[in-house]
């Protein structure tokens, strides 16, 4: 049986690498990208193995543990990036639990980032060159090291899924794990300095780690090097007791959640509140806006990007402030709720992959693609359009250059009605593999990730282009002091804004309705 799950996984990641060559192609990007890392890695611990074996040991119980740590951090904040042999799906058959386990586990090797890990883990022995025993035992407590990342992962997406029976804690979780990702800049930045204030402590850092489940497993051929034969079996059954437990939690959470059917919590709903169909009118547009505008609240797919928007200004002031010492912290929030308003009216370019069968409802009711498309980007441009006044005008007070204010309002409209023609027409022209609705906003699918990341980036450049008069008179007049200009961006970015987004309303509308069922079909395909 373990065999057998080996054989499907392998079935699973060839078929449909033959399915999409642009998943082939990102395939053999991302091998190539691994076996540099892992070269690198190797070379690296080689020259490594020069030092004494304090220093070795210290490095890779560090090294280690930050490993063990990613393994860790990882599959919490993009559950579900690898759906091949999801145990869910074993439910309905009935395969012995070690077995189903050992098949699993195994089945992690099978793909880059696991297969770099075991590789790398094991690769540890080069640094022991020197030391011949402490090499082998390094081979054996490698391939320990990396079963245990394997587990820990598995176990820990279980336990998260077995906890998360509510779907509120679910969405909520899956948002508030994307502010330290977005920050994670300023957060490393912060971490960079404190350990270069206390590089002394780093060898009784590594020491404590050791002792622990973290390092436990690194250390061991450091102790065999040092011939502290003690200290090594102990060390060693920490490690294997480490990975004893959190296979009993993998089995325990796995046991449960393939008894116990996922469920959305609590679906009662008070009668009579109609939300922001009340606010409105009865119309199509109408309809699909205020749709729209709930699923950017209620769905954590889009809710991610209400999240991860507003902090995107504040990361570029913390990198201004570090580059510059803070000088134009106003102009910088100011240019960044720019960009944070064009990223929530872009995020409308995967619309209907988001709606997928839902889509259905839009086909059945007859809904025109001119009512479709101008309901879409008035839920988006409402967002937007809040959130990238609110940034200019906390530029403005914090510069103290009201004068000014027109140019950043002139690049944000811009932006905002550029960015919702051209995200018009290519929702009605691509579709991509989107979370299904209920994921995780970082979940993905097997599919056409690589070609839709092309379009992604075409977009961007697109939009890039059509806001360059907007940005060169903003540029000019926040650079040269100069505010006539900034009223000169301001009446360009309303009117080429509003023409670019007649244009791609438009141009969407005559997408949907000709290729309508096409994108019902490319949504609900896979589902």
């Amino acid at each position: 049986m373990v065999a057998h799950l080996l054989r499907l996984k392998i079935a699973l990641l060839r078929n449909s690498l033959r399915r999409s060559t642009m998943q082939l192609v990102g395939l053999a990007i991302g091998a190539l990208y691994g076996l540099g890392i892992l070269g690198t890695a190797l070379v690296g611990l080689a020259v490594l193995g020069t030092q004494g074996p304090e220093v070795v040991g210290m490095v890779l119980v560090l090294a280690g543990s930050a490993l063990f740590l990613g393994w860790l951090i990882i599959p919490v904040v993009a559950s579900g990036l690898d759906m091949t042999l999801d145990p869910a799906r074993f439910s309905t058959y009935s395969i012995p639990m070690r077995q189903l386990l050992a098949g699993l586990a195994l089945s992690g090797f099978i793909g880059i980032p696991g297969a770099i890990t075991l590789l790398a883990s094991m690769g540890t022995a080069a640094a022991w060159w020197q030391h011949p025993g402490a090499a082998a035992v390094a081979l054996f407590c490698g391939a320990v090291a990396a079963l245990t990342c394997v587990v820990a992962s598995r176990a820990i997406t279980a336990a998260s899924a077995s906890l998360a029976s509510s779907r509120k804690f679910k969405d909520l979780s899956g948002v508030v794990l994307l502010v330290p990702l977005v920050l994670l800049g300023p957060i490393t930045t912060s971490l960079t300095a404190g350990v270069q204030g206390v590089r002394d402590y780093l060898p009784d850092l590594a020491n404590t780690v050791s002792w622990t489940p973290l390092g436990a497993v690194w250390a061991v051929p450091a102790a065999v090097a040092a011939g502290q034969w003690a200290a090594a079996g102990g060390k060693l059954a920490i490690a294997l007791a480490a990975l004893a437990v959190l296979t009993w939690i993998w089995k325990a959470c796995l046991a449960k959640a393939l008894v116990t059917p996922p469920h959305a919590g609590n679906s009662r709903r008070s009668a009579g509140n109609l939300g922001f169909f009340r606010v409105f009118p009865a119309s199509p547009a109408g309809a699909v806006a205020a749709r729209s505008l709930t699923y950017w609240f209620r769905d954590p797919r889009y809710s991610a990007g209400l999240i991860i928007a507003p902090l995107l200004p504040l990361v570029f002031v913390f990198a201004s402030s570090q580059a510059a010492g803070g000088g134009s912290t106003g102009v910088v929030l100011g240019l960044g709720g720019a960009l944070a308003a064009f990223l929530v009216v872009w995020s409308i370019s995967s619309d209907i992959s988001y709606d997928n069968t839902a889509f259905a409802l839009h086909l059945g009711a007859g809904v025109p693609g001119a009512a479709d498309r101008a309901g879409r980007a008035a839920a988006a441009g409402i967002l937007a359009l809040a959130l990238g006044i609110l940034y200019a005008l906390a530029g403005a007070v914090i510069s103290g250059s009201w004068a000014l204010l027109p140019a950043t309002l002139g690049l944000t409209i811009g932006a905002v009605g550029s960015g919702l023609g051209l995200a018009s027409v290519f929702s009605a022209r691509f579709t991509m593999n989107a979370p299904l609705p209920g994921d995780s906003p970082l979940k993905s699918k097997p599919g056409n990730n690589f070609s839709a990341m092309v379009v992604q980036f075409s977009g961007f450049a697109g939009v890039g282009v059509l806001v360059v008069p907007e940005l060169v008179l903003t540029t000019i007049a926040l650079a040269g002091n100069r505010p006539a200009l900034g009223w000169i961006s301001l009446a360009t970015g309303a009117v080429l804004g509003a023409v670019f987004l007649a244009a791609g309303l438009r141009i969407g509308a005559r997408l949907y309705d000709r290729r309508a069922p096409e994108l019902l079909l490319a949504v609900s395909a896979d589902r």
